[in-house]
C-alpha cells in the first residue's frame, strides 16, 4: 500500500514536471522553425553565406557541386525552395544563364541580391559587343566584395545578429587576405614563359590578370554556346600551344572535357588535373569550400606548369 502511494506521488510529480517543460520545448521548436532561409544560386556564393551566418540561418544552394551555372535550368524543387526563401543570393552578370536565379526570385516576389556588384569588371567580347566577365570570385580580393555584399544583406535580414555577422565576415576577410598571399607565394614557382593558363572556357581571366598569367580558352566566357572548334581554329590553338612550349592545359570539373582532351592529344602535351571553375567540389572533398577550391587549383596549376611538369 505504501509503495503504491509512493509510486503515485512520484508519477504525479514527474507528470507535473513534464507539463512545466512543455512550454520551453515548444518554444525551442518554434525557434528552430523561425530560422530564416537563404537560397543561393552557386556553390561559392552559398559558402560565403555560410561563413557569415554560421548557424543563425539555413543556407541552401540551387546548384550542386560540379553543375554548370551557364546551362542550368531550374526545376520544380528549386521553385519550391525559392517560395520558402527569405532572401535570394546570386552571382549576377549572367553567370546564371538567362538570369535564371533572378527570374525565379522575381516570380516568387523574393528579394535577390547580386553579389558581384562593386567588382571592377573585366570586359569580354561576345557577338561584337562587350560583356562583363562574371567569374570575378576567382581572386580573393574580388571574393571579399561578394562577402561584403552578403554581409550587408544578412544584416538587413536578421538585424538582431548583425554584430555576429560582421565579426564572422571580418574573420573571413583575414583568411582571404592570407589566401591571396599564399597564392602569390606558390605561383612564383612557375616561370614567366610557362604562365599560360589554357582551360575549357574563359573562367580564369580575373585570376590570370591578378597573378601574371595569360588566359586562353577555345570556348569563350560561357559554356552554353560552343562545344567544338572549326578545323582552322583548332589547328591555330594547337600551333600556339606548341610554339609557346606550354606543358599542360586544364579541363574543368563543371564542363565537358572532350574538346580539351582532343586538343591536348593533337598538341602532344599533358592534361593537368581538373580545375574548379564555376562550382566547388563535393562535400568531403578538399575543394568543398571556396578557400579549399582555390588552394587545390593553385596546387594543380603549379604541378602542371611548374618545373616538375617536364616528362
Amino acid at each position: 500500500m505504501f509503495h503504491s502511494a509512493l509510486s503515485l506521488r512520484v508519477s504525479r510529480a514527474f507528470l507535473f514536471g513534464f507539463l512545466l517543460l512543455i512550454p520551453f520545448l515548444c518554444a525551442g521548436s518554434v525557434q528552430a522553425q523561425e530560422k530564416k532561409m537563404i537560397l543561393c544560386s552557386t556553390t561559392q556564393v552559398a559558402d560565403f553565406a555560410r561563413q557569415i551566418v554560421g548557424d543563425r540561418c539555413e543556407v541552401k544552394c540551387v546548384l550542386a557541386p560540379g553543375e554548370d551555372p551557364h546551362t542550368y535550368e531550374p526545376g520544380g524543387n528549386d521553385l519550391i525552395d525559392c517560395a520558402k526563401a527569405d532572401l535570394c543570393l546570386r552571382n549576377g552578370w549572367n553567370l546564371e544563364g538567362n538570369s535564371w536565379m533572378k527570374r525565379i526570385a522575381d516570380e516568387n516576389n523574393k528579394k535577390v541580391v547580386t553579389c558581384i556588384e562593386g567588382v571592377k569588371p573585366r570586359m569580354l567580347k561576345e557577338h561584337g559587343q562587350e560583356v562583363q566577365d562574371p567569374h570575378a570570385w576567382l581572386t580573393p580580393s574580388n571574393a571579399l566584395v561578394y562577402v561584403n555584399n552578403v554581409r550587408d544583406a544578412v544584416c538587413e535580414l536578421e538585424p538582431a545578429y548583425a554584430n555576429e555577422f560582421r565579426m564572422r565576415a571580418e574573420m573571413y576577410r583575414l583568411q582571404l587576405m592570407g589566401l591571396d598571399r599564399w597564392i602569390k607565394q606558390n605561383l612564383s614557382k612557375v616561370r614567366q614563359n610557362r604562365r599560360v593558363l589554357i582551360s575549357h572556357h574563359d573562367a580564369f581571366g580575373y585570376f590570370c590578370d591578378a597573378y601574371g598569367f595569360t588566359s586562353e580558352s577555345p570556348v569563350g566566357w560561357t559554356t552554353g554556346e560552343l562545344t567544338e572548334l572549326s578545323l582552322n581554329d583548332r589547328q591555330a590553338l594547337v600551333k600556339s600551344i606548341r610554339e609557346r612550349g606550354v606543358p599542360a592545359i586544364f579541363v574543368e570539373t563543371s564542363t565537358n572535357n572532350d574538346l580539351l582532351t582532343g586538343i591536348a592529344k593533337d598538341a602532344g602535351i599533358e592534361i593537368g588535373e581538373p580545375l574548379y571553375s564555376d562550382a566547388m567540389g563535393p562535400e568531403g572533398s578538399a575543394a568543398e569550400t571556396y578557400i579549399g577550391m582555390m588552394r587545390e587549383n593553385v596546387i594543380r596549376i603549379v604541378t602542371g606548369l611548374g618545373e616538375n611538369s617536364d616528362k
